[in-house]
């Protein structure tokens, strides 16, 4: 039997794995699926159509699967899917989706979602992210694998973040972030590579040494974004690393930070 606090509410229906964990005064509705290991501490409230994996730990006082801050919503069943092994701190928000969208919010594996984040509707991180305390994601947002955003980020709805990029404190993002790219400023402009991020991951000195001259083909040489995309495609042929802009490039609908 999944372990339940005495002055925790939780709905006949919610589906808990036996070794759930569900703390002093948190609330768990009638359409929450918990998997194995998850722990929610004091206060939080998980609620909506929200399926959640195995081995997550909400801190305390977080607000998962709210109804979406938007005025088109009407009460439909929209959902959010959390992945495994995820840290969310105290006072996180994350919204389902909506029917403008999928209808789905969805949160990866082993991502740090520090305290004060909001992650709004019809968002989609990856996995392996760390989103610092009082980062902002407004609606329909994409984060790829291994994102960082700094302390206090805000995120336009609609942009896209690609892998391995890296936001520094305060950044307004108002455009499409792409892989490996520092952003920062307000608004947003780009400011070298996430290069520490990518040797902490395991890339070589070659490998960032590609990166870094994609980057310069891309802001420094003078080149319009088409040309200096098509030239970035061009060298990915023999510089596999570079992958990640070559699928990113057709994604982007909101222009890319310049």
């Amino acid at each position: 039997m999944a372990s339940i606090h005495p002055s925790a509410v939780v709905h006949p229906g919610a589906k808990l794995a036996d070794d759930v964990e569900i703390g002093p005064f948190s609330v768990i509705g009638e359409h929450v699926t918990i998997g194995a290991g998850t722990r929610v501490g004091p206060h939080c409230v998980i609620e909506g159509h929200t399926t959640i994996g195995s081995g997550n730990v909400f801190h305390g006082s977080a607000y998962i699967g709210c109804a979406p801050q938007d005025k088109k919503y009407a009460g439909e069943p929209t959902r959010l899917t959390i992945g495994d092994n995820n840290s969310i701190y105290q006072f996180v928000t994350i919204s389902t989706g909506t029917s403008q969208d999928e209808g789905l919010t969805s949160l990866g594996d082993d991502n740090w979602i520090m305290a004060y984040v909001h992650i709004a509707h019809d968002c989609h991180i990856g996995s392996h992210t760390i989103l610092a305390n009082n980062a902002t994601l407004a609606g329909h947002v994409h984060v790829g694998d291994w994102v960082f955003l700094g302390g206090f980020t805000t995120v336009h709805q609609f942009c896209k973040i690609g892998v391995h990029a890296m936001t520094a404190f305060t950044a307004a993002v108002t455009q499409d972030v792409p892989p490996f790219v520092t952003a920062a400023g307000n608004r947003a402009a780009p400011a070298g590579i996430n290069s520490e991020g990518l040797r902490r991951r395991g890339y070589t000195a070659p490998q960032i040494t590609e990166i870094k001259r994609a980057y310069k083909v891309l802001y420094r040489q003078g080149l319009s974004l088409e040309d200096a995309c098509a030239e970035i495609v061009a060298r990915a042929g023999d510089h596999p690393e570079l992958q990640p802009f070559v699928e990113f490039f057709p994604t982007a609908t909101r222009g890319l930070i310049r």
